[in-house]
């Protein structure tokens, strides 16, 4: 594969990129997240959603310890080269650590943000405590 795509990424000055989820079926947007070089490379060899997380300084395969792996369909990068997208298949339906489909589970209603997707797996019962 010619990694010269890569250079066509506009990387922010932390050398990252936003990266949205979105299913490959319905088109939800089920998460937005960070990637770099190394994990946007990985994310083409595998076909598997592979982020930066920024919170653990440190790569991370999307369902590596909750097994709600992301097979990656299609990557598309936007008119500005500074966004992906990834039309996704959600291991499990279950994209949010909060146990729902997606992250963006909160509709602002009257003035505040009201909970309307229901959590389909206790978090604890995904993320075992170490």
């Amino acid at each position: 594969m010619n990694a010269n795509w890569l250079d066509a990424v506009k990387w922010d000055d932390k050398g990252l990129v936003t990266a949205i989820a979105q299913d490959a079926a319905s088109g939800r947007v089920l998460m937005v997240a960070w990637m770099n070089r190394e994990s946007l490379q990985l994310t083409a060899d595998t076909g598997i959603a592979h982020y930066w997380s920024r919170s653990r300084n440190r790569l991370w395969k999307k369902g590596e310890e909750s097994g709600h792996l992301q097979t990656v369909k299609e990557l598309r990068l936007d008119c500005d080269g500074d966004v992906i997208t990834m039309q996704i298949e959600q291991a499990g339906g279950i994209a949010c650590h909060t146990g729902r489909e997606s992250c963006f589970y909160r509709v602002f209603r009257d003035g505040e943000w009201v909970v309307t997707d229901a959590v389909l797996k206790d978090p604890h019962a995904i993320y075992h405590q170490h």
